[in-house]
């Protein structure tokens, strides 16, 4: 099967997937004991009119089962429907949905790119004191929650004045040409990011180690050096190649999960991102906010596998995926 017939049938399996995560999530959420109209309900100087006004515009009056469906047959058709304050959804989404890519892929490149060959190094000097202090230091970084670090990044950036403590661009970010945007988001992506980072890159590094070491404890590895190939040949042309797969297969895990990883970075530097949107419309029960949140959350998940997938198959041929 060529590389675009295997993409259309991963596109065909994946929409049971998606129908079944949109018909789990929305009758969870319907069930929930939160009212979408609560805080209408608690204020006063509302009239019952209003609230019943509400309830119809939301569709809360159906039944959930003809809910579901209107809000699958507006869904599919594009129209994602209307929050809480009667905002489209599709508007506020688009205004965050960017930010969260831009973080993820931030994200993902600085701690692949530092992940990966730090993981190498621990598993050719095995036992090293670069291998024993790795191991320290990535235990470390995965027993740290993230909320945690993010809070101490906040006030170590709040008590020096290096870095901004919120947003994603300044003040006067309308007023500033090209290059100093770019400077200027750059300077408020470097908190969060080295936050996430870290704590990917620690789980990222160890398996890495574990895998290269399996790998050059096998038999066609010690054949190989018994051939008299140099250990650098023997390490990245014929080893890593086949450590590096078990890697490749969770990216598509990674991009999906810093949507909910990144949530709680999001809310302590108030990134404007779809991680913190989701956090809100949860509190809210902002129905057509959390579906449409969640409905991008597993097709990221399918995307990234799919990504995942191909570039298995690109850096080893004899994979059948």
């Amino acid at each position: 099967m060529n590389t675009w017939g295997y993409i259309l049938k991963r596109v065909a399996s994946s929409i049971p997937i998606l129908f079944i995560v949109s018909l789990v999530s929305f009758f969870l959420i319907r069930f929930s004991p939160v009212d979408p109209l609560a805080q209408l309900k608690l204020n006063p100087a509302i009239s019952q009119e209003t609230i019943e006004s509400e309830t119809k515009r939301l569709g809360l009056d159906k039944p959930v089962v003809v809910q579901y469906f209107l809000w699958a047959k507006n869904f599919m058709m594009g129209d994602m429907g209307y929050c809480t304050d009667n905002t489209k959804v599709s508007t506020k989404i688009k205004t965050r949905i960017l930010n969260t890519l831009l973080l993820s892929s931030c994200v993902i490149f600085f701690s692949w790119i530092i992940a990966i060959p730090l993981g190498i190094l621990a598993a050719v000097y095995y036992n090293s004191w670069f291998d024993k202090f790795l191991t320290i230091l990535s235990s470390i970084g995965m027993a740290i929650p993230s909320f945690f670090f993010a809070i101490l990044m906040l006030l170590f950036a709040q008590k020096t004045g290096w870095f901004p403590i919120g947003g994603l661009t300044s003040i006067d970010f309308s007023q500033m040409n090209l290059f100093r945007k770019i400077l200027d988001v750059s300077h408020h992506l470097i908190m969060p990011v080295f936050v996430l980072t870290t704590i990917s890159l620690c789980s990222l590094a160890r398996q890495m180690r574990a895998n290269l070491l399996d790998i050059l404890n096998s038999e066609y590895v010690k054949f190989a050096y018994a051939k008299g190939l140099s250990k650098n040949k023997v390490v990245l042309k014929h080893a890593l190649r086949n450590a590096i797969n078990p890697i490749i297969t969770l990216l598509g895990f990674e991009f999906a999960g810093l949507l909910s990883g990144a949530a709680l970075t999001e809310y302590v530097f108030q990134y404007p991102g779809l991680g913190k949107l989701i956090l809100e419309a949860v509190m809210q029960s902002d129905i057509n906010l959390v579906m449409a949140s969640l409905m991008i959350g597993a097709l990221m998940l399918v995307v990234g596998n799919l990504i995942s997938d191909i570039l298995l198959k690109l850096t080893d041929p004899r994979v059948r995926v």
